[in-house]
């Protein structure tokens, strides 16, 4: 099982090029952060990666993976359902019964310090907690591939501390994680580091990426831009039933 990027390039009518010539392969056990400044493309490659965006160049391949996982910057939910109930649903959706299913959807919940919140309704809980029960949801449904958009945006930073070590050991699960993040944190929590900085169009790379050039010339290397949230939002219908965060297999997205 394995997800592959060859030769990636992608860009919106009218628009510039975000990233090109991105090649990269990730197999299970493995968690990599996508990174990078503001409007760089995080989001977009995670699209792209799911098969719900066509690259404008290259291609995905996609070996052995029958089920992904996403969790969206911004959680939504059902209001009145509790938040036990959001997690616990995709283990119904497999046929398993409630009362074998609540104490794992109770187990993931746990991960994310959210036991406390398990009779409370969607509506009652704050973005944080919003943010975490979707990431309990999301390992419930036990996907091949797990995508992860700004998963530490609405934290306060212990929380958000917690939960990069929490995905940064998800991938111990058999999965593979690829989480777009500009938080330093979740970033050293992940394996492994994919800065589209480094694949933005020649004329776009800041100037800290020339290192060999400044050594040339005898000038330090510039300090490399603090890197801040994508910014862009999914779009997503305001009501959700309660399906976990799914797409099927598509194999070879050209």
């Amino acid at each position: 099982m394995f997800v592959s990027a060859h030769g990636l390039a992608h860009r919106f009518p009218g628009t510039d090029t975000l990233f090109e010539h991105l090649d990269f392969t990730i197999e299970p056990g493995h968690t990599v952060a996508i990174c990078g400044p503001s409007g760089c493309g995080k989001s977009t490659l995670l699209s792209i990666l799911a098969g719900w965006e066509r690259p404008a160049e290259g291609s995905v391949e996609r070996d052995g993976i029958n089920r992904i996982g996403w969790v969206f910057q911004n959680p939504y939910g059902v209001p009145e359902r509790s938040a036990l109930d959001h997690v616990v649903f995709p283990l119904l959706a497999k046929g398993e019964r409630r009362r074998d299913a609540e104490p794992e959807a109770m187990a993931a919940m746990e991960l994310f310090d959210l036991g406390y919140a398990a009779e409370r309704r969607f509506s009652d809980l704050s973005g944080g907690e919003a943010q975490r029960l979707m990431l309990a949801r999301a390992v419930c449904s036990k996907p091949d591939l797990l995508l992860v958009d700004e998963p530490t945006a609405q934290l306060d930073t212990r929380t958000a501390h917690s939960v990069s070590h929490v995905l940064g050991n998800l991938a111990g699960q058999g999965m593979i994680v690829v989480v777009a993040t500009h938080d330093p944190d979740t970033r050293d929590a992940c394996e492994r580091v994919i800065d589209l900085a480094d694949y933005a169009p020649e004329d776009k790379r800041p100037p800290s990426s020339d290192v060999a050039a400044g050594a040339a010339s005898g000038d330090a290397a510039g300090t490399a831009a603090a890197a801040s949230g994508d910014g862009s939002a999914a779009s997503v219908a305001a009501k959700i039933d309660m399906a976990a965060a799914e797409t099927p297999e598509r194999e070879g997205t050209r």
